[in-house]
């Protein structure tokens, strides 16, 4: 998708939510601390801030949409190899002599 086809996109997402909402955008741009105009933009898939994206998703309950970018910690192959290389690979079978002779 182009630049512009991904801001109609969202643009039309906010319009959705907000018409399922029931809300004006009178309404959800004050609930959002932005002006009517600024929310105007966004529907319309103008440029606006990432700001103005996550308050207007705020006021909506949509930031769940904001998981898609949740990074996951990966291990590399290499790192792994260096921990599964210092972990044991037997037991010594060395027995502590104290410990033996204080049980009795």
């Amino acid at each position: 998708m182009s630049d512009n086809a991904l801001a109609l996109h969202i643009g039309a997402f906010i319009k959705h939510h907000r018409m399922e909402s029931n809300k004006t955008q009178d309404a959800l741009a004050r609930d959002a601390g932005i002006s009517r105009s600024t929310l105007s933009l966004l529907e319309r898939g103008e440029t606006v801030t990432l700001a103005t994206l996550i308050q207007v998703l705020r006021v909506l309950d949509q930031l769940n949409v904001m998981e898609g970018f949740t990074v996951k910690q990966t291990i590399s192959p290499l790192a792994l190899a260096k921990i599964e290389k210092k972990k044991r690979k037997r037991a010594s079978g060395v027995t502590n002599e104290v410990e033996n002779t204080s049980n009795w």
